[in-house]
């Protein structure tokens, strides 16, 4: 009784196309046959047929196959015969020039030539050479004649032939007219074909009764046939395709996220261009010009010169002697290295300019940043060329290594890290200087996410004109994001992979 009253429901909510496939799928599987006895056109009975697979009425069965067809010359020659078979019957036993042959034959050059190769192999023809080429009935001759070949069975067959069918003798065919331009073709195709469920059993013996009307129409409407009308019940319960609609890409919902954070914190962002001079990206921030991370395989350059402010002699001075600072400094200082162009190697470069806009009188202030950043990298698993790095400066006269640890700890318990720690380490424009990890609650390991510390008085005197505490630091973003998508891959983050895209789960940190 349960069965019954579930195809009873089902029939009243079937499609016009589900009633006209169903009675269809009593007696056949196959999806090409199927189409045949529907009478409907194949993209509306696969239509049917998924509609009613999401109602578990059947499942579809989809099948890669080999098939054989006729190709052109193959249709061309299972109507008018082989050409070789029309050549030999145009012969006797006595010489025909080939003239003679083509006429009786109604073969054209081409074929004529085909023909004489064909049939020598076979010892069909004897050949003379004339004038013209003479030709006659060779010792196989009649033999071929009086019974069809192997070829001329195969084309005669119902096409197309699944190929796995072919039997031997019927390979050897099917071979020989592979050799054969435009005879035969063997496709690789989608076999598709259904299975019914105990359910679709049942429902394709029951009795659909009168069809039914899918929709109202304004024409139904304005004359008032409607009321004479039987409707397709609403189906509210059908399983229905998943719409993806349009989101932001996943690494722009954290980069968001991420802003947030520090804006809740009472930071300002800081904004720039990700070309930038040697300069700022590395001179002012006390990065000797010496250095290995200035070197072309760990850093983009480009063509041109910048125009430098003019602070950079004060830049310069404490390069060469440590100005007042303190610091004997590097020992040298190039005009023609600090004027390079090159892509920003870190977010601290808008730090370092950030700093030498602000007065005493606008101290404390506290700046962020999360923007790209670019290393002349391999890449690889874990590293890439192209990356989000999260900066942050607090320039405030009572700051110290605590407030440091504190803003940091807050992000990151923020970003879903319970557990942080820093440790001692070198960087050469913050001193003291820290390495920032977090415990990875999957791995149950200790992951380290970037570099930390105070500004160096180095940096900080050339650009703000008297010594302050800074704190800073920079972090990579990646590394930090990667655990909510259960990302093993840092690649994978911007391959830019749609199905990625859509299944990706929304940032709800």
């Amino acid at each position: 009784m349960e069965i019954e009253k579930k195809v009873k429901n089902l029939v009243a909510k079937l499609h016009p196309l589900e009633r006209k496939v169903l009675p269809v799928l009593a007696k056949e599987i196959n999806f090409s046959q199927i189409v045949e006895k529907s009478g409907l056109q194949g993209v509306e009975v696969m239509r049917a047929l998924q509609w009613l697979e999401n109602k578990e009425v059947l499942k579809i069965i989809s099948e890669k196959k080999k098939r054989v067809s006729l190709d052109a010359n193959g249709k061309k020659y299972s109507e008018e015969g082989l050409p070789e078979r029309r050549f030999l019957e145009a012969l006797s036993e006595d010489f025909l020039n080939l003239s003679a042959v083509a006429k009786k034959s109604h073969l054209d050059k081409e074929e004529l030539n085909a023909c004489l190769g064909l049939l020598k192999r076979k010892l069909a023809i004897d050949i003379q050479k004339e004038e013209e080429l003479m030709v006659k009935l060779g010792p196989q001759g009649k033999i071929l004649l009086d019974k069809k070949t192997p070829e001329e069975d195969f084309l005669n067959k119902k096409f197309p032939l699944d190929f796995d069918s072919v039997t031997d003798l019927d390979k050897l065919a099917l071979d020989n007219l592979l050799q054969r331009k435009g005879f035969v073709k063997v496709e690789e195709v989608k076999d598709v074909s259904v299975e019914l469920t105990p359910f679709g059993k049942e429902l394709v013996k029951a009795d659909l009764g009168e069809d039914v009307m899918g929709k109202l129409t304004a024409g139904l409407l304005k004359t008032g046939k409607w009321k004479d009308k039987k409707f397709r019940e609403y189906d509210v319960e059908i399983n229905v395709p998943q719409i993806n609609g349009g989101k932001k890409h996943f690494v722009n919902e954290a980069v968001d996220y991420i802003k947030n954070i520090w804006l809740e914190m009472g930071f300002q962002e800081m904004k720039g261009n990700y070309v930038q001079s040697a300069f700022w990206d590395l001179d002012a921030l006390f990065v000797p010009q010496d250095h290995p991370a200035r070197e072309m395989q760990d850093t983009f350059y480009l063509s041109g010169k910048a125009k430098l402010p003019p602070l950079w002699n004060k830049v310069k001075e404490v390069h060469k002697t440590g100005g007042e600072t303190g610091s004997k400094g590097w020992g040298n200082f190039s005009r023609e290295e600090t004027e390079q162009l090159l892509l920003r190697t870190h977010t601290t470069v808008l730090s370092a300019r950030t700093i030498s806009e602000l007065k005493e009188e606008d101290l404390p202030a506290k700046f962020f940043a999360v923007g790209k950043v670019f290393r002349n990298e391999a890449l690889d698993w874990k590293h890439l060329f192209e990356f989000y790095q999260v900066e942050g400066i607090v320039i405030d006269p009572n700051a110290n290594l605590k407030h440091l640890k504190g803003y940091l700890r807050e992000f990151y318990n923020k970003m879903g890290f319970e557990k942080v720690r820093m440790r001692p380490a070198h960087f050469p424009y913050t001193e003291p200087s820290v390495e920032v990890d977090v415990y990875h609650p999957v791995k149950k390991e200790w992951v380290e996410l970037g570099g930390a510390g105070i500004f160096r008085p180095e940096v900080v005197k050339p650009l703000l004109g008297f010594d302050c505490p800074v704190l800073a630091w920079g972090q990579g973003m990646g590394r930090i994001i990667s655990e909510y998508w259960k990302i093993t891959d840092i690649r994978d983050l911007y391959k830019n992979d749609l199905k990625q895209l859509r299944e990706m789960k929304v940032w709800l940190k």
